[in-house]
């Protein structure tokens, strides 16, 4: 399986995920925008034991509950690497710090009824209100 390099963005930090993606979204909730500073955050799911910090592992920082859903960050530079979702089996891998190009895009717009009202989206991907069943 080929894998992915990631990281962060002063170089603290790395990791490598395989290119397995199992679905990537755009999601546009008020918590995204906060983590990322940007309108909408794309992410890619992947099954958690497929990704492995390979640098600064003992920097990072935990934002949230270690044995809930938490965000992985850079300790030096802050950058949002991933978050770990769905009952710790999942990570959800800011695609904004991926190095290597992955096979996936984004698949759809979610969280869309609480995106910023400054933001347009004009692409044709799916829209849902919230996160889809």
């Amino acid at each position: 399986m080929n894998r992915l390099r990631g990281g962060c963005y002063c170089g603290a930090t790395a990791y490598e995920v395989e290119d397995a993606f199992r679905y990537a979204m755009n999601c546009h909730c008020s918590q995204c925008r906060r983590t990322t500073g940007a309108a909408f955050k794309p992410f890619a799911g992947i099954e958690i034991g497929k990704i492995e910090p390979t640098k600064g592992k003992e920097t990072l920082l935990i934002v949230g509950d270690p044995a809930a859903a938490h965000d992985l960050h850079c300790g030096a530079c802050g950058s949002l690497l991933y978050s770990v979702v769905r009952e710790n089996a999942w990570a959800h891998v800011a695609m904004g710090t991926l190095i290597d190009p992955p096979s996936i895009r984004p698949q759809m717009h979610i969280m869309v009824g609480s995106r910023a009202p400054w933001f347009e989206i004009t692409d044709d991907l799916p829209q849902f209100d919230e996160f889809p069943g």
